[in-house]
């Protein structure tokens, strides 16, 4: 595949550690709390959603790997660690589709069971996680800031500079 786009994949583990650090200075019970108010409920649950959906497009769907290597359930993540732990393993996912992935731009059919068929493409698969992480990025903040844990004034968790 292209080398830009890993090189882009980079700069969003960077992008991420800055969230991670966010994250691990949360108390345990304010990363774990479960909002009604937020879709997937806890920042927890929305970091493992974001993992899930990585897994799903990238791992099962454009690598063809089994269902049981790829997603997990929020409630086996304790803390903000633990889902660090997660995400390593949709950074190898993510590079070896990188990697792997050799025809970025052919359109194919991709068949998921019980919903509609898309026309999609290798590039397709790896851009569409991120740009999903980067919309829930934004839950998972103002989640925090409602739950009385805003962001530090000043930081800023948008895509890292070169």
């Amino acid at each position: 595949m292209d080398p830009s786009l890993a090189l882009l994949y980079g700069w969003i583990i960077r992008t991420r550690e800055e969230l991670f650090a966010y994250t691990a200075s949360l108390p345990p019970a304010i990363y774990t709390r479960e909002h009604p108010d937020f879709a997937y409920g806890s920042i927890r649950n929305i970091q493992a959603h974001v993992a899930n959906c990585y897994l799903s497009w990238i791992g099962r769907s454009g690598l063809e790997l089994e269902p049981s290597q790829m997603a997990f359930e929020a409630p086996s993540v304790p803390d903000a660690g633990a889902m660090r732990a997660r995400f390593a393993e949709v950074d190898r996912v993510v590079m070896r589709a990188c990697r792997e992935f050799g025809h970025p731009d052919e359109h194919f059919e991709l068949v998921r069971p019980g919903r509609d068929r898309l026309q999609v493409t290798q590039r397709w698969l790896v851009l569409h996680p991120v740009t999903h992480e980067f919309h829930h990025k934004g839950q998972l903040l103002a989640l925090g800031r409602v739950l009385g844990y805003p962001l530090v004034p000043g930081e800023d968790t948008d895509l890292v500079l070169p």
